[in-house]
């Protein structure tokens, strides 16, 4: 539901909707039954964070594609970006009206082949989508065992690494020592370049898409503003608000700079209506346009599945994250040896294709870097909804 539901919220023409649907669709239908999924559950009894606090215990969800063969080496990690699921591909029901948000790449005979490949997603720590029935893993909004209520702001901050280290965990469990690939997009590929980083010798190959090796200030600060209309609100009530409800009007408006940031003005200015278009505005100043209401109509919709105080944590994430988490990413580039390959989309406005092709340049020789941008009119947001349009430079990457 997930791909559906972005379709729908950013008020796309129904032609236009109709034609990605089509797509996927087409690309899809004659191997819907082998990509039936479901979603797993993975627990930790007790993890401890980067900053050395514990959180008792941690669940995850996660899912799986393909078979793992004989001697556990076909394994692919797709890590999910910020408001995203584990939910990569596949449906869990015949009849759901579309499949996971990658599903145009993963599966029988596609870029991510799940004939030769087992491919596993797993949720990251603080998912966005609380309300989400099939999102079941931990944060500020679970019930603290030793408190019997919610977390909140006492849930220790967590970090990429933290993402990764869970992520890792699960493998361990499965007996999965080694990677074929990770591949991630946004803040997954945050958390593809942290696997490289930290464990070289599990990562045959690395995909960054839509991503960076770094957030600098300028990066950081434009996420700030996502998280500024929560903590102004005062239904926030400093993270404590679990049994007063939501703040309705700091989410909505968080999720609706999300979307801005996310897509490309040619995107953005084609199903949003012109200024020009609006009389009330030239005569009343308290009058709001009506791009401005579509927008924050759409956001309360999608936050109704979301969590104020998981956002703010998934931004802190983000905002933090630079390769090996210590005080020099380009050093600790070096340590990959994983064969490389940069995705950037060509109108990404929120992590710049100069991002990618920062962290590109500060690759080691090992890495065999590769860089190719995904093109389109989406911006950011080109990394899920025009994937295939680099689909055969990923299958031959992979193979």
């Amino acid at each position: 539901m997930l791909l559906l539901q972005l379709l729908v919220q950013l008020r796309l023409p129904l032609l236009k909707v109709g034609l990605l649907l089509g797509l996927l669709l087409l690309s899809s239908c004659s191997r819907a039954e082998s990509l039936l999924v479901e979603k797993q559950a993975f627990e930790i009894a007790s993890f401890t964070t980067q900053s050395g606090q514990l959180i008792a215990p941690v669940r995850v969800g996660w899912e799986a594609y393909g078979k793992l063969n004989a001697d556990k080496s076909n394994a692919i990690l797709i890590t999910h970006f910020f408001s995203g699921t584990s939910h990569a591909a596949g449906k869990y029901q015949p009849d759901d009206a579309v499949a996971g948000y990658w599903d145009a790449i993963i599966g029988p005979g596609k870029a991510i082949d799940t004939n030769k490949f087992y491919v596993i997603s797993v949720d990251t720590l603080v998912n966005a989508n609380v309300f989400d029935p099939k999102v079941i893993t931990t944060g500020p909004a679970t019930i603290n065992p030793a408190t019997g209520k919610p977390w909140g702001l006492s849930f220790p901050v967590v970090t990429i690494t933290d993402f990764v280290e869970v992520q890792r965990q699960l493998l361990d469990s499965l007996g999965i020592q080694q990677l074929h690939a990770v591949i991630g997009a946004s803040m997954g590929s945050f958390q593809a370049i942290e696997w490289a980083v930290r464990y070289p010798e599990r990562v045959q190959r690395l995909i960054p898409v839509i991503g960076t090796a770094y957030m600098d200030a300028w990066a950081a600060v434009r996420l700030e503003r996502w998280a500024y209309p929560i903590k102004q609100d005062p239904a926030w009530r400093d993270g404590d608000y679990y049994a007063y409800g939501q703040p309705v009007q700091g989410l909505s408006t968080a999720v609706a700079y999300i979307t801005q940031d996310a897509l490309y003005p040619t995107a953005f200015n084609q199903r949003f209506t012109d200024p020009l278009q609006d009389q009330a505005p030239q005569q009343d100043i308290r009058a709001p346009f009506s791009a401005c209401q579509q927008l924050m109509a759409q956001a309360a919709e999608r936050s109704k599945l979301q969590d104020a105080n998981h956002i703010l944590y998934l931004v802190r994430a983000s905002q933090l994250y630079r390769a090996g988490m210590g005080d020099n990413w380009q050093q600790a580039l070096q340590q990959v040896k994983a064969k490389t390959l940069f995705l950037p989309a060509s109108g990404d406005q929120l992590l710049l294709p100069t991002m990618s092709q920062h962290s590109a340049a500060a690759m080691p020789q090992a890495a065999q870097v590769q860089y190719a941008e995904i093109p389109g009119d989406y911006g950011h947001l080109d990394g899920v909804f025009n994937i295939q349009a680099v689909s055969a430079k990923i299958a031959a990457f992979l193979n």
